[in-house]
């Protein structure tokens, strides 16, 4: 199956005590059968999105520039259930919703304010329990560190190594290639051993690209 992948810009943030703003990048997979949408940018409380300083975009504005709807939008991966990886996913109603189950644990566990956002009634999640096949060419690998729950989308061309969607697994590509006992940035790592597995283990695939929900740059890449 041919797999294309188009990046969305869908925010940018500053965290709270910083000065460094941050984009906020979706994906869109597209393949024969239609297309797939991994994060779906920043939604949450005023508040919040006041606290991080955010300039939203509109999930249909961004899909848009790339003469999409969400109509066309067949299904959606949330990498993870964090403000600014699942704020839109009521704009997909119609789809369904990918997520680790031991995601979708934590977040109703520790986000109910953002239950709005991603646990709205109607919301249809296919919840999985670690790596999984989604479309031929489209899978996700549980990469716990970041969240409990946090998977990072792998894509397969028919030859040669895949690209990875990394989600926040790695913020930047700093975090992505440098020594895992680095000093990591606030909220890279809630869990430490596990974050230092899950970089050692999406290495070790050596995928020809990795794309950043944070950063521009693409490792592996001429970009």
């Amino acid at each position: 199956m041919s797999l294309q992948i188009k990046r969305l810009h869908l925010a940018s943030l500053i965290p709270p005590g910083s000065e460094q703003q941050w984009p906020v990048h979706g994906f869109v997979i597209t393949h024969p059968g239609g297309a797939v949408l991994v994060d779906t940018g920043v939604g949450g409380p005023g508040e919040l999105l006041s606290d991080w300083r955010v300039v939203n975009v509109a999930a249909a504005d961004a899909l848009a520039e790339l003469d999409m709807s969400p109509a066309d939008i067949s299904l959606v991966i949330n990498t993870h259930l964090h403000f600014d990886h699942c704020g839109q996913n009521a704009v997909f109603k119609h789809a369904p919703f990918y997520v680790q189950r031991a995601e979708l644990d934590r977040a109703r566990r520790e986000s109910p304010v953002l239950s709005e956002w991603f646990d709205f009634m109607g919301a249809r999640f296919e919840l999985l329990d670690g790596d999984s096949e989604i479309l031929p060419g489209l899978s996700v690998i549980a990469t716990p560190g970041h969240t409990a729950g946090h998977q990072c989308v792998v894509v397969r061309a028919d030859d040669g190594s895949p690209d990875l969607l990394i989600g926040d697994a790695a913020y930047t590509p700093r975090e992505y290639t440098g020594p895992l006992d680095q000093r990591l940035p606030p909220g890279q790592a809630a869990d430490r051993p596990a974050w230092e597995a899950s970089i050692g283990r999406v290495r070790s695939m050596s995928p020809a690209r990795v794309h950043f929900c944070h950063h521009t740059d693409v490792v592996g890449s001429s970009q």
